[in-house]
């Protein structure tokens, strides 16, 4: 099988390790990970934790050699505003927040072989290893670009540290976020909203230039399209999947910046950079192959085996461009023999009686709501029974269906141009 972990991140789990089997169809399954700066609502568990575990547990009863990977994303701004609203510092948010994750998960029964974190040393060995070989590479530039400054504050804000009225037209959303507008999922900078202002202090901040590395997509684009023809034409891709997809290609694939003036993340290994850390976007889906790490000290024999390990990843609508795109440039640009993903699964949202589900203004179902119901989960064998069948059929197929039909023959034959109508279209 293989070593067991020592430290796992987290992770509380006894049973061995497993690493891939010659021989064996050998499946890496990851959902998104959440982010550690709330607690996880149902749609985080209905958008990608509860299919990729369905997942799981089938490919485990169909003897496939399968396992689970997840985690809490607990780099970047949305960790650090949390701490500011909570008046301690972004370690104690991820230490508490990841508690109250993994009892969520642990309370819907969700099936991880691993559920760690991104805050951990092998997050920071592999970031800054796959940093290093996209410069060794020459992927990566340094530009100039202007970002909000907020004198009241004395700090260059990041995206999430910012709110404004969304540029989209027809959106006009007034608390669209610095990084994407959360009503119409357009991915914004956020130099481009309309009266932004800081969240901590509310004052309007100010356009100044900073230096930043960004990872150059349009130069990495012949190597990406290759893969997504490779694979979504296979029809292992969703069609929302490839939708998303090729409306980021059509658009056309634009530089993207990699750094961030923040001090909660991932250290930049750089001369010029070492006041920064690398942007949550690049480094969260690393976290899949760290928390691997955190899992088995052999985890390249899973992330760099592509002959014989299929990746299958889960995730929400919002989450596709950075996992289709983001992700696999940042594989591919390094060079090395990286297992791509094969197959993922796409969940449109589950929405919250008129709008959507959100963390950070707490809207929703919550999955400690749930869990403090105290409803108990249901364990026992399904009972089919002669009666219950009868009482399906009398109560439910020949009181209402009958009635409802028997309603509609009735209109019929008391008024033959009513149904005339109804076939035009009028009601049907």
């Amino acid at each position: 099988m293989g070593d067991l972990p020592t430290d796992s991140g987290g992770s509380d789990r006894k049973s061995p390790v497993k690493l891939p089997i010659a021989g064996k169809r050998n499946i890496l399954i990851t959902s998104a990970l959440p982010y550690v700066n709330n607690v996880p609502h149902l749609g985080n568990i209905i958008g990608c934790v509860l299919s990729a575990d369905v997942f799981a547990r089938y490919c485990r009863l169909r003897g496939y050699n399968a396992i689970y990977m997840c985690g809490t994303d607990e780099y970047g701004t949305a960790t650090e505003t949390k701490a500011l609203e909570e008046n301690c510092t972004p370690k104690q948010i991820c230490d508490k927040y990841h508690a109250i994750h993994k009892q969520v998960y642990d309370w819907f029964n969700i099936s991880f072989d691993e559920f760690g974190r991104t805050s951990t040393p092998q997050q920071t060995e592999v970031c800054q290893a796959i940093f290093k070989k996209l410069m060794e590479n020459h992927w990566l530039s340094e530009n100039t670009m202007q970002q909000l400054y907020c004198d009241t504050c004395e700090r260059f804000l990041a995206d999430r540290l910012v709110e404004g009225i969304c540029p989209t037209p027809g959106c006009n959303y007034d608390s669209a976020r610095g990084d994407q507008c959360e009503k119409c999922g357009k991915l914004l900078n956020p130099t481009e909203l309309q009266d932004p202002r800081c969240k901590v202090c509310r004052n309007t901040p100010r356009i100044r230039d900073t230096n930043h590395l960004f990872l150059e997509l349009p130069l990495l684009k012949d190597k990406l399209v290759e893969y997504i023809n490779s694979m979504s034409v296979a029809g292992t891709w969703s069609q929302n999947a490839i939708q998303a997809t090729n409306a980021w290609l059509k658009e056309g694939l634009k530089q993207r910046c990699i750094t961030r003036d923040l001090k909660w993340g991932v250290p930049v290994p750089h001369e010029r950079f070492m006041d920064k850390v690398f942007y949550v976007w690049f480094d969260a889906p690393i976290g899949y192959v760290s928390i691997t790490s955190c899992y088995t000290s052999e985890w390249e024999k899973w992330w760099k085996n592509p002959e014989n390990v299929e990746l299958y990843q889960f995730m929400g609508k919002d989450n596709v461009p950075f996992h289709t795109v983001m992700f696999p440039s940042t594989l591919l640009g390094t060079g090395e023999n990286w297992t791509l993903m094969k197959t993922i699964s796409v969940t449109e949202y589950l929405n919250y009686e008129a709008g959507k589900f959100s963390k950070s203004k707490g809207v929703g179902v919550f999955g400690n709501d749930a869990k403090d119901t105290n409803i108990p989960v249901e364990v026992s064998d399904t009972l089919f029974t002669w009666a219950d069948l009868q009482a399906k059929l009398n109560s439910e197929l020949l009181a209402n269906l009958g009635n409802f039909i028997n309603r509609v023959l009735s209109f019929i034959a008391k008024d033959p141009g009513w149904s005339s109508g109804c076939l035009n279209g009028v009601v049907i």
